[in-house]
């Protein structure tokens, strides 16, 4: 175990700091797997909701290194994808879960979002089945710099969202950040529209590990933290989740004190 440098409670979130990304990461990982441990021991099968983006990729790379985790029977999903974008385009999420994830661990199921299907609300009804078909046992997330969870923009976040999963337009501070993380070339070329899953269905997880390392995050995190718990910095809606820790390394939390 890596002990955390410092350790907050803010509201209901605990917040757990440390010295570097790459500690932040294998302990974030660490949690995890002993959390599937526990629950693959009290039942059968586990589901897991997965983000993509850079601050999951030393997590998800230190998790399938650890091993320890019978993923024949987790079933696995994601947060969101942009409509209109094939599964092999490098921008792709599915691509991204396909790569990095699936083809290493092959879990029970991975249920992708279509994101080039000719039918959006369509394919809206058939994940919120699949989402709603067993619980989340386990989310683990990221935060936008403009403080998005998944792709719940502050321009489309609701607290008390009626859908599990919805069809969004980006806002352009969202789609401008995939192209500074190197996701895109340019603005123009980053889809306008993506499916993403909801604030309540991210909420309804027994658990919730959310990563927010570098420097880029610092001024979210301090608005996340200690601005009001509104729509208009969708992540604030974690200091309302007993079940949900937030890990920063001390560049993303270089402005909290």
């Amino acid at each position: 175990m890596i002990a955390a440098t410092k350790v907050l409670h803010i509201d209901r979130l605990s917040v757990q700091i440390y010295k570097s990304e790459l500690d932040m990461a294998q302990e974030v990982a660490n949690i995890a797997q002993q959390y599937l441990q526990s629950i693959l021991q009290h039942q059968e099968q586990t589901a897991v909701l997965l983000a993509t983006g850079n601050s999951q990729l030393k997590f998800l790379e230190a998790l399938i290194n650890l091993g320890g985790v019978d993923w024949s029977r987790v079933t696995l999903f994601h947060l969101d994808e942009y409509l209109g974008i094939s599964a092999d385009h490098p921008a792709s999420f599915r691509y991204y879960m396909r790569e990095r994830v699936e083809k290493r661990v092959f879990p029970r199921q991975f249920h992708y979002i279509d994101g080039d299907t000719l039918e959006p609300l369509t394919e809206c009804d058939r994940y919120t089945k699949l989402l709603q078909a067993q619980p989340i046992d386990l989310c683990c997330l990221g935060i936008g710099e403009n403080g998005h969870l998944a792709f719940n923009d502050p321009s489309v976040a609701n607290f008390q969202d009626p859908y599990s999963i919805k069809l969004v337009k980006l806002d352009t501070a969202n789609r401008q950040q995939q192209v500074n993380t190197g996701q895109f070339p340019r603005l123009d070329s980053v889809p306008q529209y993506a499916f993403t899953v909801t604030l309540p269905l991210i909420c309804s997880a027994q658990k919730i590990l959310c990563l927010a390392p570098e420097q880029r995050k610092a001024k979210i995190v301090q608005r996340m933290l200690h601005g009001s718990i509104s729509p208009d910095c969708p992540a604030s809606i974690l200091r309302q989740q007993p079940q949900a820790s937030l890990f920063l390394d001390v560049n993303s939390a270089s402005l909290i004190f």
